[in-house]
């Protein structure tokens, strides 16, 4: 339903106020949905203000408002957004922001529906009562509304520099800075590692965050091919030779969306042929506190391992606690730090000092241990629950290695799939899914899906969630 009001929504401006939309029929024809859906897409539209239905008429664009100014020819615009050549006949630089892959994770499916494309934890996992409590708690501080320093609060730089940089301390607070969430550091490192217009090495398949923020920096992301320990040196040395990239962006722990991660054996060699390229590892450890309890121990991060500067490091709180605590961290040494703060500044700053207090007091009380150990034992319970309803329903689409950290499954679907068809059959079906697409920089070599179970409530309603996907695979002739 969702899904349709949003192309109606977008279509009501081709009609002038008091004319007729198409009828019904019409509509469950082109699009493919049942009358209901129609019904409820029609009846959004009209709670919004955008049209008005009349018992035994249909539904009618609403009319313009007493006193409103007649809308202008915005048509200009296009020109005006569309690329601009660069300096010396060089290519254009695309301008366009495609934010699509990201708001497949971000929207809310409809009521009943049953969301197997979240990216964060289910509410019931998440620490509201620790959150609530470092809140209040920051907001007593004496200093809790005073500006903060451009680079973060000091002891939050601290906590986050022993977090990244283990026991042997090979960062300290000097080499951190404090960012709004992961999504603003992977932006900011992207602006500040590459030129507009030059080419950024990526895992494929790989996380559509980034690759928005690459494309909207101007910034060209290019794939090398992953196996089931990562990334491929080889791969990845004759790409940076033959493509000049000056940045290699990866995720070496539970690695979004295929859950690898990166083998010992290689983690030592992609850092040697970044080093001998003169190349940034942008290292995004975003799942760094999503290991499941049935995992023995984690490797630690590349910048624990780099001597050089070679990595530039990203961390976030918001994936283990709450889609609203947007703190996170870019970690670096040498000159790159002084560019990444300038574009923080520059665009925002500071991070506000609140969110860092009570991000602080969260990470600094008994209360955090006791939410890692129970969320490592969630998201292990949830990803047996998924895998079993799998192997029940969908044996042919079962991961052979599950992935034992993260939020989710990425499962290879039949060469002959039409992703989309199959994500609108899903919803219809009332189980919303993430299709593989948005995580590929090029052409992807199969079809996927991404399912998460780390947003469900537990094993009831992935069974459930499972059923209703085996009914949309079976209508598309897939199951």
């Amino acid at each position: 339903m969702a899904e349709l009001a949003a192309s109606l929504r977008h279509e009501v401006d081709r009609y002038s106020p008091g004319e007729k939309l198409p009828p019904s029929r019409k509509l469950v024809e082109r699009f493919g949905v049942s009358p209901v859906t129609v019904s409820r897409a029609v009846a959004a539209l009209a709670a919004e203000g955008l049209v008005v239905t009349r018992p035994g008429s249909g539904a009618y664009r609403a009319p313009a408002p007493a006193g409103a100014r007649t809308k202008g020819d915005t048509s200009w615009q296009e020109v005006s957004l569309s690329a601009e050549p660069t300096l010396g006949g060089a290519e254009p630089v695309p301008r366009s922001v495609d934010d699509a892959g990201i708001l497949a994770t971000l929207s809310s499916p409809p009521p009943g529906t049953i969301a197997f494309n979240g990216g964060y934890l289910h509410a019931g996992m998440q620490p509201e009562r620790a959150l609530s409590t470092a809140l209040a708690r920051a907001g007593r501080r004496p200093s809790a509304w005073e500006r903060p320093p451009v680079e973060g609060v000091p002891e939050l730089r601290g906590w986050f520099a022993r977090e990244i940089g283990g026991a042997e301390g090979v960062l300290d607070a000097s080499d951190v800075l404090v960012t709004a969430g992961g999504q603003s550091a992977l932006t900011a490192a992207l602006r500040a590692l590459a030129p507009p217009g030059a080419p950024v090495l990526v895992e494929s398949p790989t996380y559509p965050g980034m690759l928005a923020a690459a494309r909207a920096s101007g910034v060209r992301p290019l794939p090398v091919p992953m196996d089931r320990d990562g990334v491929r040196p080889e791969l990845l040395e004759e790409a940076l030779r033959s493509s000049g990239a000056r940045v290699f962006v990866c995720q070496p722990l539970f690695q979004n969306p295929t859950g690898r991660v990166l083998g010992a054996e290689r983690r030592r060699a992609v850092l040697e042929i970044a080093r001998a390229a003169g190349a940034f590892v942008l290292e995004d450890d975003f799942a760094r506190h999503l290991a499941h309890a049935d995992l023995p121990s984690l490797p630690p991060p590349l910048a624990a391992e780099d001597e050089h500067g070679t990595v530039v490091h990203v961390r976030s709180l918001t994936k283990a606690t709450s889609p609203n605590l947007r703190v996170g961290a870019l970690a670096a040494r040498g000159p790159v730090m002084r560019r990444l703060r300038a574009i923080q500044v520059v665009d925002s700053f500071f991070v506000p000092r609140p969110l860092q207090e009570a991000a602080l007091e969260l990470v600094g009380s008994p209360a955090w241990g006791r939410h890692l150990r129970a969320v490592a034992a969630g998201l292990a319970g949830r990803r047996r629950d998924m895998v079993a309803a799998l192997l029940h329903d969908l044996p042919s689409l079962t991961p052979p290695e599950p992935p034992r950290g993260g939020l989710h499954l990425w499962l290879r679907l039949p060469e002959a799939a039409d992703e989309q068809a199959l994500v609108v059959s899903a919803l219809r079906a009332g189980v919303a899914v993430a299709p593989g697409r948005p995580y590929f920089p090029a052409e992807p070599p199969a079809p996927h899906l991404r399912l998460s179970f780390g947003g469900t409530t537990g094993p009831p309603e992935i069974d459930e969630g499972v059923r209703r996907l085996r009914a949309a695979l079976t209508e598309c002739g897939l199951a």
